[in-house]
């Protein structure tokens, strides 16, 4: 571990810490309140590590989904990560064995601090990623296991509270309208998604509006590669 570049990482990702300490207690909350204790916490966050899916799992966990169901469901929920990954082919390249954790722990918040990440001066890049996306996966743990702790100590109302995560990707994206200097992609997906949603609703519309979002950005992609902050190299 470089210890280095986890010490640069870190104030980057203050606020997906706030963020995560919350929505990991929310979905501890929830979790405990179906049945099932701080160890079943700490091994999902461990292992599915997915805010959504996870939340969307204490739904199908109270009600004995199929498997297979459990499978679609999660399937159209974590589409989205497949047009990630894709827009992260260089970053990880050159990681090594990493490069398979850095792809399970892409999360739309990790996601979002590394598209505009940059390492600082004399912190080896990839080592610098790598922090960011352990760091960030901490986080939710630790969270996940306090808040399912807290649930069976104290009696607390879920109702509501999955909206958490809805509110930290806010202040996420945020971050990432004020860090570029063209906003194209923001456009691009909001003007997507709100067709989408009117024309076939909000159960439908995530895979057409990703298609469409996918396609405009490849047709946008020299425009879109003039507005990257710039970036700073690392020592060598």
């Amino acid at each position: 571990m470089d210890r280095k570049a986890m010490a640069a990482a870190f104030p980057a990702t203050v606020p997906v810490l706030l963020g995560y300490l919350a929505i990991g207690m929310a979905f501890g909350f929830m979790l405990e309140a179906i049945g099932y204790n701080f160890i079943w916490a700490f091994f999902m966050s461990l292992t599915v590590y997915a805010g959504s899916g996870q939340y969307l799992g204490v739904t199908l966990l109270a009600s004995a989904a199929a498997l297979g169901e459990v499978a679609f469901l999660t399937l159209i929920i974590n589409f989205r990560h497949l047009v990630y990954g894709l827009s992260m082919l260089e970053k990880f390249r050159g990681m090594g064995l990493r490069k398979l954790y850095m792809i399970f722990s892409l999360t739309d918040e990790t996601y979002a601090l590394l598209a505009s990440a940059r390492a600082p001066v004399g912190i080896d890049p990839r080592n610098y990623y790598f922090s960011i996306a352990l760091l960030d996966h901490s986080y939710w743990i630790l969270g996940s296991v306090i808040g399912a702790m807290l649930g069976a100590a104290l009696p607390i109302n879920t109702q509501g509270i999955d909206f958490a995560m809805t509110a930290l990707f806010i202040v996420i994206a945020v971050g990432q309208w004020e860090s570029y200097k063209s906003h194209l992609p923001a456009v691009l997906g909001a003007g997507a998604a709100l067709l989408f949603l009117i024309l076939v609703g909000q159960e439908q519309m995530l895979l057409p509006a990703l298609a469409v979002i996918v396609a405009g950005l490849m047709a946008l992609r020299s425009r879109l590669d003039e507005g990257e902050p710039e970036e700073k190299e690392a020592e060598v």
